[in-house]
């Protein structure tokens, strides 16, 4: 899906601030935006003073995640500095969220992206705007922006999105490679706790309870609903351009970065789309790239102002004259789990695909590490996998919150099947997506293959530069999965995430290929022995040679931003990543804390309580032990207002089926006044 929560904390770093804009800024804190079915939708505004007398286009970001409070914090930083450099810039809240009437039922549903054309069109009719519109946001409000662009509003004249993706299904927090990531049931857990949230009665009134009400009865369990649709079909498909690029006619920068989960959409924008559209990825996670760690950070707001200075304000900017695609070519490092930064330099392809890539297929041949069992005769290797294997693997996509990035691979490779080069002769640079090619039989009709690229330093520590999952019943595509034939051969090519990444003279390519890899990705329904045949397998690797330009790129300019707003901290925030292992039962345990502290907005004297966590557990060699858990708290104090929503979701499953058992709580006062309890049966269907 989208973000994961982009909560205001009280100890967010920022970049340098700009005190002084071109133009003074007033803030509107809230406006009412109609729509044609008589819902108001609920907006912040900063507008230059002379606005009114001399209007200006307007940048609208469009997402659910709270303009009043848990984004005031991030807003702060960038809306009052475009609103400074001449823009007016809007912040809504998509209907049922936040302020906004209404109940959410669902993520981009076809209801929201109407909602947004009309938004994009009222912002052009305003006295303030010259009627150009710009739409601006991060993960989901970069999905936003792309799938309102494609509805093409006649006032949308650019857009700037961070983190989205093209493909709902292919590339997003749910599925990859048709496995069922553990992401799915933690970005399930963010939303269910944002839509248990209420609206805040200095803005709407009175009524602020019977909308909370309605939101809590109507907004129901959206867990259920992802888990009904493991195929790539018509409901995910709705909000994903990349089933008709063309639809796309304004111009598009598009970002994310290599520790994100969003990267390979901007591979697929640069290279389809028929709008003017240029790419960007740096080594960040899922944050803004003027926010981002790993760093370095760039400033991307004034990267920002030159595209919509360029398409809605008529400035040459010289947009047109920069690469189509830009990226941080990351440098060897230690296997960690989290980097303040990450060393390398930026380099540059004029198209893409670019003419300087060139695909090099090695096969694993002769590869495996200690091999005396004949595979390197042509034999096959087999491989089943401990549910263990992906205990370290960190998350799908990092949001820098927690220790989240993959530590030593060595802890993983133990349960693989694992091909090492040879000591490279020379430094080996590569950029876009790799590819393995498998040669395999499966035991089982339902089974998995996660694979995964490590760098191998000299002293044998190993560093994940990207990873790949398949559902082996998604072989021929996403959109009718097939049973495989237990015993049969079938040749299979999985994906990788794209990358860019040095290898250093000395260090090994080591190809690593597990039959499960949890909690990252929900496990195959039993065990599963795969048979490899390494002789007919083989690595694809996009390998770039430098090229001299790239030294005389346009230099970035560092991060700004305006200044952050005052937070009094009550209790601080922390984060864990925890792996447990009861050596009774045998269960292993991913815990995963993630408390946002108890602060205070001192702008609006309101407090906040936000708390999230999750459980990911298996026990020894049942595959039916997989269990997902997650908490969370929401809790909101002014004056007398005190209310709070609580959340609680447990996922199991057997061979066959989903269990799904979900409870919501809402008190006021500490008076409960909505309880709701789910207990769902979701068919598997081939995950």
């Amino acid at each position: 899906m989208a973000e994961r929560a982009p909560d205001a904390h009280p100890e967010i770093e920022t970049p340098r601030t700009l005190a002084d804009p071109p133009h003074a800024v007033r803030v509107v804190e809230n406006l009412w935006i109609p729509l044609s079915d008589g819902t108001c939708l609920a907006a912040r505004a900063w507008l230059p003073e002379d606005a009114a007398q001399h209007p200006v286009p307007a940048i609208l970001e469009y997402i659910p995640y709270r303009k009043r409070d848990l984004t005031r914090q991030r807003d702060a930083l960038n809306h009052p500095y475009l609103a400074g450099h001449g823009y007016a810039c809007v912040r809504v809240d998509l209907r049922g969220s936040g302020d906004s009437e209404g109940v959410m039922h669902d993520q981009f549903l076809e209801q929201e992206q109407r909602d947004g054309y009309e938004v994009v069109e009222w912002l052009a009719q305003q006295a303030w705007c010259d009627g150009k519109v710009g739409m601006f946001g991060i993960s989901w409000g970069g999905f936003a922006g792309l799938q309102v662009a494609a509805l093409q509003p006649p006032s949308l004249g650019a857009i700037v999105v961070a983190s989205a993706t093209d493909d709902l299904y292919v590339d997003n927090m749910h599925y990859m490679g048709g496995c069922l990531l553990g992401d799915n049931l933690s970005e399930a857990t963010t939303m269910f706790a944002f839509n248990g949230c209420p609206p805040d009665p200095a803005i709407v009134g009175e009524g602020w309870r019977d909308g909370w009400l309605q939101r809590l009865d109507g907004s129901g369990l959206w867990l259920k609903t992802w888990l009904e649709h493991p195929h790539r079909d018509a409901y995910w498909t709705v909000g994903s351009v990349r089933d008709d690029f063309a639809a796309v006619k304004c111009p598009v920068l598009c970002a994310s970065g290599w520790a994100d989960g969003y990267s390979n959409a901007v591979l697929r924008l640069v290279e389809h789309l028929d709008a003017p559209c240029r790419g960007l990825i740096g080594p960040w996670s899922h944050q803004y790239p003027h926010l981002a760690v790993p760093g370095p950070a760039i400033g991307f707001l004034q990267e920002t102002l030159r595209w919509f200075d360029h398409w809605l304000k008529g400035d040459d900017q010289g947009v047109m004259d920069d690469p189509a695609l830009r990226v941080w070519m990351q440098d060897s490092v230690p296997p960690a789990t989290a980097y303040e930064q990450r060393p390398g330099r930026w380099v540059a392809e004029p198209t893409w695909p670019g003419p300087n890539i060139e695909p090099r297929t090695t096969t694993l041949a002769g590869r495996r590490r200690g091999a005396d069992d004949g595979a390197a005769g042509g034999g096959g290797v087999a491989i089943q996998s401990p549910l263990t294997v992906g205990l370290f693997a960190g998350k799908w996509c990092s949001y820098a919150a927690v220790p989240d990035l993959p530590g030593d691979q060595r802890q993983e490779d133990g349960g693989a099947l694992v091909f090492d080069s040879a000591p490279l002769d020379g430094p080996l640079e590569i950029l876009g997506r790799p590819e393995v090619t498998l040669v395999l039989t499966a035991n089982r009709p339902v089974a998995m293959v996660a694979v995964r690229i490590s760098d191998v330093h000299h002293d044998g520590s190993a560093t994940r530069v990207t990873f790949g999952l398949l559902n082996l019943t998604h072989r021929e595509g996403h959109a009718h999965p097939e049973p495989l034939r237990p015993g049969a051969r079938y040749r299979v090519t999985v994906p990788l995430n794209g990358v860019a990444q040095n290898f250093p003279t000395g260090h090994r390519i080591r190809v690593a290929i597990s039959s499960s890899y949890w909690p990252l990705a929900w496990p195959s329904p039993e065990p599963v022995e795969l048979t490899l045949w390494p002789d007919e397998s083989t690595l694809t690797l996009p390998v770039r040679a430098p090229r001299p330009e790239d030294v005389r790129l346009r230099r970035f300019p560092p991060p700004e931003a305006s200044p952050p707003i005052t937070q009094r901290t009550i209790t601080p925030a922390h984060a864990k990543w925890l792996v447990h292992h009861d050596m009774a039962t045998n269960t292993s345990t991913l815990d995963v804390v993630r408390h946002d502290g108890h602060f205070e907005i001192e702008e609006t004297g309101t407090e906040i309580v936000k708390r999230t966590r999750e459980w990911y557990s298996a026990r020894g060699a049942d595959f039916a032990s997989p269990r997902g858990e997650t908490e969370t708290l929401r809790a909101f104090r002014r004056g007398d207002w005190r209310v709070e929503a609580r959340t609680r979701t447990v996922l199991t499953c057997d061979a066959t089926n989903f269990y799904l058992h979900a409870c919501l709580d809402a008190f006021e006062d500490d008076r409960r006044v909505f309880a709701r309890t789910w207990d769902e049966v979701i068919p598997r269907r081939l995950v």
